[in-house]
């Protein structure tokens, strides 16, 4: 993929304003369009859509292929009759409050859902029905296994009776008959969400932004995948994990984070001709223009943890056929739109890999005055296939990480610069547009200066995280105008 000079905002639609509790897929998803549109942007970047469990991180989802429900936007609902007009509770603007949230959007989807069964809804009905058709690929077997989470109290599937825990024909028969209303219901949910999002979607390229999704390497090991396809992990008999995913000590942990999700048997998958991997592909490409590929690194060499253990840091790292993936899905697919998040520990052989492919690389500017790798991310270091970044979802904020940082990165930072900086945010923004990499892309956080109060996510940490929302006034004109200027002077 050849990237254009050019630039991107990074926000989560969790993020977006909004009355009913939690950013959605409606009104202010269209206005941050404009307002990217207005701003001379080209790109809007996101964190993976599926839906989330316990921690609501979107890293560790119920499903490869499936949208979150709790983005559906409640006012198109409305306008369609599927519900009246309501008020809804009093929800906090500034955060998402997801204890609040999920109960009251899953009553209002219940609502909307019995409406739409009992309503007048031809063509909407005719195009739930063809929706159904098509994606019964993946549709069928996450629709029963959400109907049977909630069935179980939301457990994990590896916590339920045997005849399901190993699907034995005979129970998921029974269930799906059982269930049916239930199953209909997360089908019902999974229509709306995808009619919403490929609206938006639409929306966005006709005002020429590209969305740049976001796929995590590894499935949560409570995933419809992790059920439904044992084969392509390694499990033992009873489908335990033998290994679990993570990193060794880094930048973000001493102790290495431990993310807990099964490894993949890349022999069987190879077997295969990695077709599983062709589907989720094929997935995300309907879904966005650009696919960012989270933890790029695991396609070279992956960090196995024996499972049970505690820390991350008695892993060992395991070859990975990433060559044969990449060589099989550039076969299937053509030229593969892939970012590659190829941050962390990087050895020759993963270098090799993207270069190979031409996948853009990943920048970090705030690595550049804060970690043990300064040089490499200097921007004046930079080649032109990279995208820079003033942070990620998992940093600080750059107004943050500067109150907090010691003196003498501190001084690194305003040295390199050569001025005093009045606003650092805008200082580093500026700074990764006169890069020559291709792409950068900042954070709405820092766009608006926000200090650490605003940061979505602190790896390691498994509560308080991914629910900052911004305020529906924070996107002004003047700053419309303040962010086309930095874009057009440096020629993005």
């Amino acid at each position: 993929m050849k990237l254009k000079r050019s630039s991107g905002i990074l926000v989560h639609p969790t993020s977006l304003p909004g009355e009913y509790g939690i950013g959605s897929l409606g009104r202010s998803a269209y206005e941050l369009i404009d307002f990217l549109s207005a701003s001379g942007q080209s790109f809007w970047q996101i964190l993976p859509l599926g839906p989330t469990g316990y921690g609501d991180s979107p890293y560790q989802s119920f499903s490869s292929h499936a949208g979150n429900p709790m983005l559906i936007d409640i006012p198109w609902l409305i306008e369609r009759n599927l519900m009246n007009p309501f008020l809804p509770p009093s929800f906090p603007e500034a955060t998402v409050d997801y204890a609040q949230v999920i109960p009251f959007k899953e009553r209002v989807l219940r609502d909307a859902f019995q409406a739409f069964q009992a309503g007048n809804h031809s063509l909407l009905y005719q195009e739930f029905e063809d929706f159904r058709a098509k994606e019964s690929h993946w549709l069928s077997d996450y629709s029963l296994f959400m109907a049977l989470k909630k069935t179980f109290d939301l457990v994990s599937w590896t916590f339920w009776p045997d005849e399901l825990k190993f699907r034995q024909a005979e129970a998921i028969a029974q269930y799906r008959q059982q269930l049916s209303d239930e199953i209909l219901y997360q089908e019902f949910l999974q229509f709306i969400f995808f009619r919403q999002w490929l609206e938006i979607k639409a929306y966005a390229n006709e005002k020429g932004i590209q969305i740049i999704g976001d796929i995590p390497i590894y499935v949560s090991s409570d995933s419809v995948e992790a059920w439904t396809k044992p084969e392509i992990f390694q499990v033992n008999e009873r489908l335990e994990p033998l290994f679990v995913s993570g990193v060794p000590p880094d930048y973000f942990s001493e102790t290495g984070q431990l993310w807990g999700n099964p490894v993949y048997n890349w022999d069987y998958l190879q077997s295969t001709q990695f077709q599983w991997w062709k589907e989720r592909i094929e997935a995300s490409m309907k879904l966005y223009d650009v696919i960012r590929i989270d933890h790029f690194r695991g396609f070279a060499e992956y960090w196995a943890v024996p499972a049970g253990e505690e820390t991350a840091m008695q892993g060992e790292w395991l070859d990975c056929p990433g060559k044969e993936l990449f060589d099989e899905l550039n076969n299937h697919f053509g030229t593969l739109p892939i970012i590659a998040e190829d941050l962390g520990l990087i050895t020759d052989s993963v270098v090799e890999l993207r270069e190979r492919y031409g996948f853009p690389g990943m920048k970090i500017l705030q690595f550049a005055f804060d970690s043990d790798e300064k040089n490499n991310y200097l921007p004046h270091t930079y080649e032109e296939n990279f995208v820079v970044y003033t942070g990620t979802h998992d940093n600080n904020t750059v107004r943050g990480w500067f109150d907090a940082a010691n003196s003498e990165n501190r001084d690194a930072l305003l040295n390199y610069i050569g001025y005093p900086a009045e606003d650092v945010s805008w200082a580093l923004m500026r700074m990764a547009h006169a890069s020559v990499a291709a792409l950068s892309v900042f954070p709405i956080q820092d766009v608006l200066s926000l200090g650490e109060s605003a940061r979505m996510n602190v790896p390691g940490t498994t509560s308080g995280n991914w629910n900052w929302r911004y305020r529906s006034e924070a996107l002004t004109t003047a700053l419309s105008d303040r962010l086309k200027q930095l874009t057009k002077t440096y020629d993005r």
